[in-house]
């Protein structure tokens, strides 16, 4: 029988074996191409914070990043890929906040959201507008509410499909407001403009990027926005909350994921470079122009973060009667 001295020993041994490895991975990672797959079409929000890290971590490291378009399915598809990738950090995944509505949305994902995966780092926030129709006789949240409760079931909110942050946020409206709305989906926001300027729809939570031109050019009216900051893009538009809907925050979010067994010294590595390069001035400034807030924080508040999202959206659903399919 080993003395105790001798079984302390051979547990620091283990230890220290165990530890070595991941931290000469962390040394020498990366050690070949980084894939970066965004589970959606080019050229929106996660798209492009995609594409500006991917570009800084080649400049940073001398290893090329790719960026791999697989959308479908919400963002399942492309983001069950990297859950059965390696776990060495050089796939990762990109992903929105759909990411945290999809268990709301799908019964059998082919993945757990949560422990798949190891959360990298916060990315971004995309605030959302409620824009609605210039036929509408409204000018505030209020007076929309009134409206809505003055007239039931004639009011229908416009959404760029079942189950991103833009449907459930107005759903999460219709129930904090106590409103009759019909949900009418699109594929794709910029395909519900055209009804909701002619009046076919009254409402819809879009992104600031997506809506701000409708906006500036006085075809859509902008009542506020839904983070609990105003976006630096419609600075003069009140948050839901300065609008008197007390409580109400949501927001588009992206984030990097990698496999879950990623080495947390390779984790740590990603999201301290992640960092550095969301605060760099010309990121900064590109996200903002796009009407896109870099993000930041530690892989552990991330997690965290995506654990509050799912429940706050399992409840939306729950509240609007959506059964997973």
């Amino acid at each position: 029988m080993a003395s105790p001295l001798r079984a302390l020993q051979l547990a620091c041994a283990l230890a220290v074996a165990t530890v070595l490895p991941a931290q000469a991975q962390a040394q020498t990672y990366p050690s070949k191409q980084i894939t970066i797959v965004v589970p959606a079409s080019p050229g929106g929000a996660i798209d492009l914070a995609a594409r500006l890290i991917g570009q800084k971590l080649t400049e940073a490291w001398g290893q090329p990043v790719v960026i791999d378009n697989r959308a479908g399915a919400t963002g399942i598809i492309g983001t069950d890929l990297v859950a059965k990738s390696p776990p060495d950090g050089h796939m990762l995944v990109l992903v929105a906040s759909s990411h945290a509505i999809n268990p709301s949305m799908v019964k059998k994902l082919p993945f757990d959201t949560v422990k798949s995966f190891e959360p990298v780092a916060l990315t971004h926030v995309v605030p959302l507008v409620l824009i609605v129709s210039p036929t509408l006789p409204v000018k505030s949240v209020k007076e929309l509410i009134a409206y809505g409760k003055a007239n039931p079931g004639k009011l229908s909110f416009a959404s760029s499909g079942n189950g991103g942050a833009p449907h459930f946020s107005g759903e999460l409206f219709k129930s904090m407001a106590g409103l009759d709305m019909t949900h009418i989906p699109y594929k794709g926001s910029t395909l519900a403009h055209p009804d909701l300027i002619s009046g076919r729809t009254s409402l819809m939570f879009d992104t600031v990027a997506a809506a701000n031109v409708q906006i500036k050019a006085d075809r859509l009216r902008a009542l506020a926005v839904t983070t609990a900051k105003r976006s630096s893009v419609l600075p003069d538009v009140p948050t839901m909350q300065e609008a008197g809907v007390a409580g109400y925050e949501t927001s588009t979010w992206g984030g990097l994921l990698a496999p879950a067994g990623t080495p947390k010294a390779t984790v740590a590595k990603l999201n301290a470079e992640v960092n550095r390069i969301l605060a760099m001035p010309d990121v900064r400034k590109t996200l903002q122009d796009n009407g896109i807030e870099p993000g930041s924080g530690t892989p552990q508040q991330f997690g965290d973060f995506i654990g509050t999202e799912m429940v706050k959206w399992s409840k939306v659903a729950k509240d609007a009667g959506i059964q997973a399919e």
